[in-house]
């Protein structure tokens, strides 16, 4: 049996470690690239040569490439979006020259947020064909992705999957990013330092472990490459929102203590959508499994994070 080859670019990120993971225990040769993202020309030139070098290294059967990369947050300037978006052209356009004879076996997914897209929408729970209202740069620039990939998609045949995640966390999420609140809150109770909350009590999220979405993607992935199909936007989440009052409720029984949580002002904050709901109906059959639950995927989270920061119980 012919092996399937895939690339993921931004391995070392909460979703791309997670998803390399998983796409190997699944049996693929996984190809990893580390790139100096710090630099806009010297991580295009790696970026384009990591490209190439994927497509020389087999000659024929399914391929996939997971974009899983992306530094900017809310608050991150709308020039970084744009460089960021750049790369994902540029990327696209080395695969199109590239990899033209092997259109019918390649999938390309690209992570996306849901955050992001719906943050202004009414009308939840969200599904792909809410309307997205997008409140910030964040959330424009990821609108601006989607449509790089999907005429590329268009324009080359090759399938596109395009994923808008709900909030994703777990063992390995960037501590030194703004983002999310269950890590820094796992942070805050090991350091014994204050965390500060800058939505109300009963902002409403949809919280995936990133082991579940890992599974989720590999599955778009498997559907995918028995098919043809024009590019397609799905949601990726758990179905069941909980409020921001319902996490720390469970940090504190995971935590024995009560979170440290200091409720602030932020300008951030009129970016946040105050009840992203979130419901999918493309390909439900990718949804009909067991996420963990809120509380044993805390405590993961915990438990890396004191890893991590090598702090003793």
């Amino acid at each position: 049996m012919t092996a399937t080859h895939t690339w993921i670019v931004g391995s070392g990120g909460l979703l791309g470690a997670a998803a390399t993971r998983e796409v190997q225990r699944r049996g693929h040769r996984v190809h990893t690239s580390t790139i100096p993202w710090t630099n806009r020309v010297l991580a295009e030139e790696a970026l384009l040569q990591r490209c190439s070098e994927f497509f020389d290294s087999f000659v024929d059967g399914p391929w996939n490439v997971i974009w899983a990369a992306g530094a900017g947050v809310n608050g991150t300037s709308a020039a970084q979006f744009a460089q960021e978006n750049e790369l994902i052209h540029a990327v696209l356009s080395r695969i199109e020259a590239v990899a033209a004879d092997r259109a019918d076996t390649g999938t390309v997914f690209l992570a996306s947020s849901a955050g992001g897209v719906y943050a202004g929408a009414l009308g939840a729970p969200h599904h792909e064909g809410t309307q997205p209202v997008p409140l910030g740069d964040y959330g424009f620039a990821k609108l601006e992705s989607e449509s790089i990939a999907t005429d590329f998609g268009v324009r080359t045949g090759i399938n596109v999957a395009i994923g808008r995640f709900a909030n994703l966390y777990g063992p390995g999420q960037n501590l030194a990013k703004p983002q999310g609140l269950i890590s820094h809150l796992c942070r805050g109770y090991l350091m014994a330092s204050p965390v500060s909350i800058f939505v109300p009590m009963d902002t409403l999220r949809d919280y995936l472990y990133v082991s579940d979405a890992a599974e989720m993607v590999a599955d778009t992935l498997e559907m995918s490459a028995g098919q043809r199909m024009p590019p397609t936007i799905k949601i990726f989440a758990s179905g069941e929102a909980v409020t921001i009052g319902s996490i720390l409720g469970a940090c504190r029984t995971v935590f024995r203590r009560r979170p440290n949580v200091v409720l602030a002002a932020s300008p951030l904050a009129a970016f946040q959508g105050r009840d992203l709901r979130l419901r999918s109906t493309v390909w439900p059959e990718i949804d009909r499994r067991t996420h963990r639950t809120l509380p044993a995927g805390i405590a993961s989270t915990l438990f890396a994070t004191r890893q991590a920061l090598g702090v003793g119980r």
